[in-house]
């Protein structure tokens, strides 16, 4: 494999998980994270959360290998979700970023699969911050009608799917992307640990889960305490509904015993 000294890197979200076991050894051009090459020159690097990195490839390319690994994708995304770098082969340059360009002293395969597993994790959080930038938005006009008139509206049913979805989202950020977790590949190759850290710190990627960690609780808690609140104006509704039965039981009693005597 030989890439251009200047090329694009481009991660693509493309579903919720990618069967990686459907590549056999000799098709693969390293593991962990898996390699392959991509018809017409470039490498593609594959993760099981659902994220592919394309390295010196073109649009159609790109299309191309996603239609021939159609049947190992699952839960494919209708909208993917994209981010790219520029690249750069320079031996003589500091490894990391230079402005908006990743310079890297070549195109072994390990350093692509460190930059690949930084871009990996960026557009996963990106996906994610969009996510949440939307619940954001359901929860912030119910919690300001809370606040003016005290009770909350029929917009609240949806509180329990909303709870659901950030429930799954702390579980997809811990058990599928691992952003805390370190490559695979510096436990091997521990030299490539500071073009990986200087990456990961360019692209703040700890900082960003941190942050995303903090929205999901503060919604997921948000959304519980307004889910309460309306079930208990439920349950209040329900005890007065009781109440009036047994007002009724007891006059219909009454006048039973008191028809009865007359």
């Amino acid at each position: 494999m030989s890439l251009r000294p200047d090329f694009k890197a481009r991660a693509v979200l493309v579903a919720d998980r990618i069967e990686l076991r459907a590549w056999k050894a000799q098709e693969r051009l390293a593991s962990n994270p898996l390699a392959v090459s991509v018809p017409g020159g470039g490498l593609a690097v594959l993760f099981r959360f659902g994220v592919v990195v394309f390295f010196d490839t073109t649009e159609r390319e790109e299309f191309d290998f996603f239609a021939q690994i159609g049947p190992s994708l699952v839960g494919a995304l209708p909208l993917p979700e994209t981010e790219e770098v520029h690249v750069r082969i320079d031996f003589k340059a500091r490894e990391g970023m230079q402005g908006d360009t990743v310079s890297l002293a070549s195109d072994e395969i390990e350093r692509l699969q460190a930059v690949a597993d930084v871009l990996s994790k960026s557009v996963m959080l990106a996906w994610y911050e969009a996510r949440i930038a939307g619940s954001f938005e359901l929860i912030e006009p119910l919690a300001s009608e809370l606040q003016r008139t005290g009770r909350i509206g029929a917009r609240a049913r949806g509180l329990s799917r909303q709870i659901g979805a950030m429930l799954l989202s702390q579980h997809l950020m811990a058990g599928g992307v691992e952003v805390d977790d370190k490559p695979e590949l510096l436990w091997d190759r521990p030299e490539l640990e500071g073009l990986f850290i200087r990456l990961e710190d360019e692209f703040e990627i700890k900082e960003r889960h941190a942050l995303l960690v903090r929205k999901i609780d503060l919604i997921s808690r948000t959304a519980q305490t307004l889910l309460q609140l309306q079930q208990g104006r439920h349950s209040l509704r329900l005890e007065l509904y009781i109440v009036i039965l047994i007002v009724v039981e007891i006059l219909l009693t009454l006048y039973e015993l008191f028809f009865r005597q007359g």
